[in-house]
């Protein structure tokens, strides 16, 4: 137990382990036997099935006052898990579940400054009197006591950017539009000093991408939504600008915006990508860049091309062979002032965030050999690689 305890303070060396399957701490299977457990089911089979509630929504019979941050690890759940009840709810009080969301990171006090960004007062939990809103939410389903909850909107949500709260009707905001923005580049959008652009008109014919992703030189995590040791990994809101340097990143962005945009709701990335590897992952992450480069991460997210078409099952690639990927950023809601930009980052890693990919396409948790591999993105008129962003008019959430 005091190995243990000195090996949680030294978090980082068991981070970057391999196998992943023999931690020399975790041999002793009393320690934490569901971690073998979890290495053996990589597939999302009958396992994880059994634990996963998002299947089971048209069971839940209770309301739920769901809470959760932008840069929360379980920001994803917490959002499906509202949609969920709110729609296969099997009683009426299931259905009528509430969702708020903050500028917020996991398992805090809900304060101001998240990562090194000071979101303002009114974004702590004790300035949206949280605690009361718990308190009336209890009153009306234990107590049987009318607070007027129920007669409120049903979506509480933190704008980042103009810093305020917003009530919503619905999850996303009703007035919200997927707007689809494409991927461009002469070739070189690599790093900070690429040619990377990012913008509504769909690319013609136009040279592909490329960057090698070596797993022994992952592209370090740099805030986000993590858990739970701030001290190894710190969680939120952080300057991208050092990952952005490094030329294993793709950069696409947009001009400084003529006037405000506001993005709130689901982000996804829709990427056509080769690599030379039999298995490899694709990362993406949305970017605040403001007038003086300051580039604030807003959300992010990850494929792994086996489990392209499903995670029930994998299905290996063919090396060299384009492929379409499903990224899935989860969401956000943030203002872009006029005068900043729109960024998007590709690359393969974001580590210890995701475990590194070791590109060699043999079984979870068993590789103890990392290799390079090339990878390929492609923005062409038949391959036309965009992130589709909500757009919410000025005014009309």
């Amino acid at each position: 137990r005091a190995a243990l305890v000195e090996a949680v303070d030294r978090m980082c060396g068991p981070l970057g382990h391999l196998p992943l399957g023999e931690l020399p701490l975790l041999r002793d299977r009393r320690l934490a036997p569901y971690y073998q457990d979890w290495l053996a089911h990589p597939d999302d089979d009958d396992y994880w099935r059994a634990w996963n509630i998002e299947a089971r929504h048209g069971e839940v019979t209770v309301p739920a006052l769901n809470v959760g941050g932008w840069y929360d690890i379980f920001l994803g759940g917490t959002l499906r898990n509202y949609l969920g009840m709110r729609a296969r709810g099997s009683t009426p009080a299931a259905r009528q579940s509430r969702l708020i969301v903050g500028p917020w990171l996991h398992s805090t006090l809900f304060p101001n400054i998240n990562g090194e960004v000071d979101f303002g007062v009114l974004s702590q939990g004790v300035a949206l009197d949280l605690e009361g809103i718990m308190l009336r939410w209890f009153d009306h389903w234990l107590r049987d006591i009318d607070t007027g909850l129920l007669a409120e909107p049903p979506v509480k949500r933190f704008v980042m950017g103009e810093n305020r709260w917003r009530d919503e009707a619905d999850w996303p905001p009703p007035a919200m539009r997927p707007v689809a923005y494409y991927l461009h580049s002469g070739g070189r959008a690599n790093s900070l000093a690429g040619d990377g652009r990012l913008g509504v008109d769909p690319p013609r014919e136009e040279p592909p991408d490329h960057y090698l992703y070596d797993p022994r030189d992952p592209v370090p995590t740099r805030g986000g939504g993590l858990c739970c040791w701030p001290a190894a990994v710190p969680p939120g809101a952080f300057d991208q600008r050092p990952v952005e340097a490094r030329p294993d990143v793709l950069l696409y962005s947009t001009p400084p915006l003529a006037e405000a945009i506001e993005l709130t709701g689901p982000v996804t990335v829709r990427l056509w990508a080769a690599s030379s590897a039999p298995d490899t992952d694709f990362t993406a992450k949305l970017v605040d860049v403001a007038p003086d480069g300051y580039a604030r991460n807003l959300t992010d997210g990850i494929i792994r091309a086996r489990y392209r078409a499903t995670t029930r099952a994998a299905t290996p690639i063919e090396p060299g062979r384009v492929y379409e990927y499903a990224i899935d950023l989860w969401a956000t809601s943030n203002v872009f002032p006029a005068g900043h930009r729109i960024r998007l980052e590709v690359s393969s890693s974001n580590f210890p965030r995701f475990d590194r990919n070791a590109n060699t396409g043999r079984a979870f948790g068993s590789d103890a050999e990392l290799r390079p591999a090339l990878q390929t993105v492609c923005h062409d008129t038949a391959r036309a690689s965009h992130v589709v962003l909500p757009v919410v008019p000025r005014g009309g959430a």
